[in-house]
């Protein structure tokens, strides 16, 4: 019972492939001939079936890869725009693992991500990365090319390595990847079933009393405001736990703050960042699960007003996945992987001056 699928039960991740079931490194059709069809202002983006989504409708493959998209909307999408082997799929379609297939939508400009992508370790079956913030995992409605994915494919080729489990845009920090199709099968496995051990780091507003405490509170899915968010629920939530461990308390323009180590024991939807507000002590960044509830809905809107982003002091919410340990999926032995807090947090705890507020670097 551990380790947290950040963002979907999840995985998520193993969010949009194009590997096919020979494995990432076999043969098989020629993406570039599919691609070399769209027409002029589209996009396509591509998924693969990763082994725990076996058997699902395809509407409701998609409304676990898409999760801000209303379901009446993602009908219409999969019958007018989702492409398989060149025939149209409906959103019953069973999906299978390894199954391909293309959303083709208009294409839109794209908000900037990073592009590095650091190697923690690599070897036959594995793929460690240290994930930047602000790069998402797998393509969505608004990104397609800014994505871990897409690096990898650009940059190791297409069949290389696929994601084994999800992170949020905003969260920094590890990623496991597989590359044969048998890693991709034991990660999955081994994801799903919790068998992995995690660790995070958050910065979180205030001191907490105690140097360790427990969060044990129900978590459900969807609130009135935000549908992808989750909701702290004693009737309808399932069972989640969090362990925290105060690390630093530290002071910055006269507001107290504190580094934790966070260790979930559950593996929920944002288990981290509700437990924590739950507590009284909300991740530092969060939009949607800090200080007013209304931050995230104006975000996604762009209509964040610049003495909220001065509110949340940093532009991303300040989790970041620092170590894992798993069985390794060819040896079966425990292997363990770290990755350092980022500069920007850092920063944030030395006191470095805080960047200009997002709205007003983009000049209004």
């Amino acid at each position: 019972m551990r380790g947290e699928l950040d963002s979907s039960t999840e995985v998520p991740v193993s969010e949009e492939q194009e590997r096919v079931a020979s494995g990432p490194r076999g043969p098989g059709r020629d993406a570039s001939s599919a691609r070399a069809a769209v027409p002029e202002g589209f996009v396509d983006i591509p998924f693969v079936v990763e082994p725990n989504y076996a058997g699902w409708r395809l509407e409701d493959y998609l409304g676990q890869k898409l999760r801000r998209m209303p379901r009446e909307r993602l009908a219409g999408i999969i019958l007018r725009g989702v492409h398989c082997d060149e025939r149209r799929l409906k959103p019953s379609t069973p999906v299978y693992p390894g199954m391909a297939f293309r959303l083709r939508r208009p294409g839109s400009e794209e908000p900037e991500t990073p592009t590095e992508l650091p190697v923690v370790a690599q070897d036959d079956w594995l793929l460690v990365l240290d994930k930047p913030a602000g790069l998402p995992i797998h393509p969505t409605a608004r990104y397609h090319k800014g994505t871990l994915v897409s690096i990898l494919r650009e940059r190791f080729g297409e069949r290389f390595a696929e994601p084994a489990h999800r992170l949020d845009r905003e969260t920094s920090g590890l990623v496991v990847c597989g590359r044969t199709t048998e890693a991709c099968r034991v990660l999955g496995r081994l994801f799903v079933s919790r068998d992995v051990h995690k660790e995070y780091l958050a910065l979180c507003e205030g001191h907490p009393p105690e140097d360790t405490f427990v969060v044990d509170a129900p978590i459900a899915e969807g609130t009135e405001l935000i549908r992808i968010a989750v909701r702290i629920d004693p009737m309808e939530g399932k069972p989640s736990r969090t362990r925290f461990e105060v690390l630093q308390r530290f002071t910055r323009d006269g507001a107290p703050f504190a580094l934790l180590r966070c260790f979930p024991e559950t593996g929920r939807q944002h288990q981290i960042r509700i437990h924590l507000r739950e507590a009284g002590f909300p991740i530092v960044g969060d939009k949607m699960y800090g200080p007013d509830p209304g931050y995230f809905d104006r975000f996604s809107k762009h209509s964040l007003e610049p003495e909220a982003w001065v509110r949340l002091r940093l532009p991303r919410h300040a989790l970041h996945a620092a170590r894992i340990v798993f069985p390794h999926p060819g040896t079966g032995v425990d292997v363990s992987f770290e990755a350092p807090l980022p500069s920007d947090l850092m920063d944030f705890i030395s006191g470095v001056p805080l960047p200009p507020p997002p709205t007003l670097t983009r000049g209004g």
